[in-house]
């Protein structure tokens, strides 16, 4: 059966961020591959559309529209943010928005929600496949009527893992490099694939066995931080500590691998 939370606030914010996630998925089909205006943010390569804006504004007002008392932190700045609201959105628009500007077919929205400081609702979208991603806390990972399991793998020489890179990575010498060359030569394949959460939800849905990267924000993993937990996955820091909400630091597996993982991965600075 589909994903039904027994806790009516739950059940129906679930129900909201499905059909703002479905919405917005739209508002981005209807647009892919025409054309776009592209602005850049933090670096040359952090890019903006007007799909991103849109697909935010139409989240972001629902979302005030229907629960005018919660807090949202979106992407591109709408919304009020309240770290310590009873509920708070976490909305990515839309994740990937370099592969969208490119015509790449690898994007999503992206909508986690946290009530009283823990994570309790995630939704992820594609709207090219039509995989809707979700999870309650306590009630599993969903796609559509299947309920979500990480892979059993235990060797790491069999593993398909993901990472991506930092829009400093031109610039810094904190770079992923390193790591990304010590796993390349461990696992059976890589992949970067543009969208962090599609990435933590593949884990989820063990089309992957890990998955890492450095310098995401709250937005890239709110959901997807939830759907991978929720189908059994284990998520970590660099150093095997509790992974924050911040994004930072993003180590990701079906758990059995973890271990494995990071001890290929290069140590940072803290």
């Amino acid at each position: 059966m589909p994903l039904a939370p027994a806790d009516p606030e739950l059940a129906e914010i679930l129900g909201l961020a499905r059909d703002l996630a479905r919405r917005a998925g739209a508002i981005q089909r209807d647009r892919y591959e025409t054309g776009l205006t592209i602005e850049t943010k933090s670096a040359t390569i952090d890019l903006v559309t007007e799909v991103d804006r849109a697909c935010e504004e139409l989240i972001v007002g629902e979302i005030q529209a229907a629960r005018p008392g919660d807090a949202v932190l979106a992407e591109e700045g709408q919304g009020g943010d309240a770290e310590q609201a009873r509920v708070r959105w976490i909305v990515d628009p839309l994740d990937g928005t370099t592969n969208f500007a490119h015509g790449f077919p690898r994007f999503c929205v992206s909508i986690g929600v946290e009530r009283e400081g823990e994570r309790a609702v995630g939704v992820v979208y594609d709207p090219l496949l039509d995989e809707c991603f979700e999870a309650v806390r306590g009630e599993g990972a969903w796609l559509g009527t299947r309920r979500l399991q990480v892979t059993q793998e235990q060797d790491f020489g069999r593993a398909l893992v993901a990472t991506g890179f930092a829009y400093d990575v031109h610039k810094s010498d904190d770079d992923n490099l390193a790591s990304f060359r010590n796993v390349v030569k461990s696992a059976r394949g890589i992949r970067r694939d543009g969208s962090a959460a599609l990435d933590l939800c593949y884990v989820a849905a063990a089309r992957l066995d890990a998955y890492w990267e450095l310098k995401l924000h709250p937005w890239d993993v709110a959901a997807g931080f939830l759907i991978l937990e929720e189908a059994g996955g284990h998520i970590s820091d660099f150093s095997g500590g509790p992974g924050d909400r911040s994004g930072r630091e993003v180590v990701s597996s079906n758990g059995r691998l973890h271990d494995a993982l990071l001890a290929l991965l290069e140590p940072r600075a803290r």
